[in-house]
């Protein structure tokens, strides 16, 4: 990077910490720390719900994914804006009813101690594991591109994010991802432009090469339980998903329950609904866009740098270079097939068409097997490198081909997506085992201001620990569904429990605390056996599923334990 690239960086960084910093200083009591004083309107609360939900991983995965899978992810978010109405019709009334300050005082006051537990426990689980991964991702492909220590690395943005999220609380989470989230959509509305103007052809004529090679497969009416993203998952399982994040999750119930009215936070919620789809699609375009750029301009071999760099101050290096010289080779006659699609697409010769699309798809697979070969000899060199480069994709282009100064800026976006999550989450876990656990189990009665000291305390001890979390992680397939897949193993459960709690007056806390047991139990043994024979018969379920078959698994379990234990259960 330049100098320019780090002035922009930095400069963007310290000023948004600073800005939130300075609204915020001063002494503040419980109802201000952690609800921000009930002062944001709606258009910060739906800035901060999307910045909360748009972590780094979004900004880095997104794009790779739309590169290697083209745009079918988008279909994970066609059940977004149900569930936003859904939520806003339902649960913010109850909530603001209540005048709670976390979604698991709810359960207490409808069952027991014990199920506002459990509850919460689940919770701390997966997002204090989650907020580790929010750090870690960004922090590893960061570290291999800037050439930072990766230790250091997420140390940086641990520390950073723990410093305004103790000092400030959930007001200065709020006002920085306000900041933050001008800066992401900015950073990459500009991207996507600056790759626009760089195709060597026309948006139509990319379109039709996107399309031919089928990165354009936006929806997928087929049903199977299988396939992670397609209409039915989306709608269905992922809406549960999405009603238990935003409905039960306290990283989002906070952003909304520091709404200065019940209005002003369903318009909050209702504006999130209705951009998140777009921003996704906005960002899975731009990805679509570099893949097509690199039709025309060859792309690396391998996107992490770093590993190929390895290979050839390895005895590996004689290997390498042959498989890199067929690989060039075989870009360069996918290149002309390319090229020779466009003009019989023009010039509207079907048969041609689909001769060329078919020499094209083969062409890609040479190269992929091409590229399965470099990955073998990287495990060769190194057993424990990572072989799966999507994440790199989008920041590689950025390094390679975009001007001075929007490098810069488009790392700037990175960072700030990586500490308005990770903010989110450090607010909610302090917050949920200061007033869930802490307050109401450990230590009782004692004043407010000591209340708000813990809940700062343990801010920082939970800050703390998803650094380490962090430091001691393993990359998985990929990070955005990394995050996904481990809300889904919870978040049935949790939003089972809920809909217990609003919809089915007559069961009791025992029974659902018991469904609830069970139920996880079951959801954590489908994923275990996935792919495999479970009690005869062969499991093959997306994880998106498992957020319908948590959910609707509590609720049928608490009616039949219900009526097994009887009325006084």
């Amino acid at each position: 990077m330049s100098y320019i690239d780090w002035i922009v960086l930095f400069g963007t960084l310290i000023a948004i910490i600073g800005y939130g910093i300075y609204k915020t200083y001063g002494p503040k009591d419980m109802d201000s720390y952690l609800k921000g004083g009930s002062e944001m309107g709606w258009w910060t609360i739906g800035l901060s719900i999307m910045a909360t939900q748009a972590s780094a991983i979004t900004f880095l995965s997104t794009p790779g994914q739309a590169y290697q899978d083209g745009m079918r992810f988008i279909q994970f978010y066609f059940g977004l804006p149900i569930a936003m109405i859904i939520l806003s019709v339902t649960f913010i009334p109850i909530y603001y009813k209540l005048k709670i300050y976390t979604a698991y005082e709810f359960l207490e006051s409808r069952f027991d101690l014990k199920t506002r537990t459990l509850a919460a426990f689940l919770f701390l689980i997966q997002r204090g594991l989650a907020a580790g991964i929010t750090i870690y991702g960004p922090a590893i492909i960061l570290s291999t591109l800037l050439n930072w220590n990766l230790t250091f690395t997420n140390i940086f943005i641990g520390l950073i994010v723990i410093l305004y999220t103790v000092t400030g609380g959930t007001k200065a989470v709020s006002i920085t991802q306000k900041q933050q989230m001008t800066v992401m959509m900015g950073g990459m509305i500009l991207a996507g432009i600056l790759v626009y103007n760089m195709l060597p052809v026309s948006l139509n004529d990319a379109m039709h090469v996107a399309g031919k090679m089928g990165k354009l497969n936006i929806v997928n009416f087929d049903f199977d339980l299988g396939d992670r993203y397609n209409f039915w998952s989306g709608i269905t399982g992922a809406l549960f998903l999405f009603l238990s994040y935003f409905g039960t999750d306290q990283s989002q119930v906070q952003r909304y329950l520091n709404g200065r009215s019940l209005r002003e936070s369903r318009m909050g919620l209702i504006m999130n609904g209705f951009l998140k789809v777009p921003m996704q699609f906005v960002i899975l375009f731009i990805g679509v866009l570099v893949f097509v750029f690199y039709q025309f301009y060859q792309p690396p071999i391998f996107f992490n740098k770093v590993q190929t760099e390895k290979l050839v101050e390895s005895d590996y290096n004689a290997e390498f270079q042959q498989l890199q010289g067929a690989y060039d080779e075989v870009f360069e006659e996918k290149n002309t097939a390319i090229k020779s699609l466009i003009a019989a697409q023009n010039e509207g010769k079907t048969a041609e068409v689909d001769q060329l699309q078919q020499e094209i798809s083969e062409k890609q697979q040479e190269q992929e097997e091409i590229r399965t070969g470099v990955k073998d000899l990287i495990t060769k060199n190194d057993p424990n490198a990572e072989t799966r480069d999507t994440d790199y994709v989008f920041m590689r282009f950025v390094m390679d081909y975009l001007p001075k100064g929007v490098v810069g800026l488009l790392f700037a976006v990175i960072f700030s997506a990586a500490m308005s999550s990770t903010a989110s989450e450090l607010n909610a876990l302090g917050a949920t085992s200061s007033v869930d656990i802490y307050k109401r189990s450990i230590n009782k009665g004692k004043s407010g201001q000591h209340y708000t000291r813990s809940s700062k305390l343990l801010t920082a001890l939970w800050g703390v620990f998803a650094i380490l979390f962090a430091t001691y992680a393993t990359l998985f397939e990929n990070l955005i569904q990394a995050v996904n897949l481990l809300g889904s193993l919870f978040y049935g459960t949790i939003l089972g429990i809920f809909l217990v709690g609003f919809y089915m007056k007559w069961v009791r806390g025992n029974a659902v605390f018991i469904a609830a047991l069970v139920t996880e139990a079951v959801i954590l043994l489908i994923h275990w056996k996935n792919g495999s024979e479970l009690f005869g018969i062969h499991i093959d379920i997306g994880y998106l599923w498992y957020n319908a078959i948590g959910c609707l698994l509590v609720m049928a379990l608490s009616a039949v334990f219900q009526l097994v234990k009887g009325e006084k259960a």
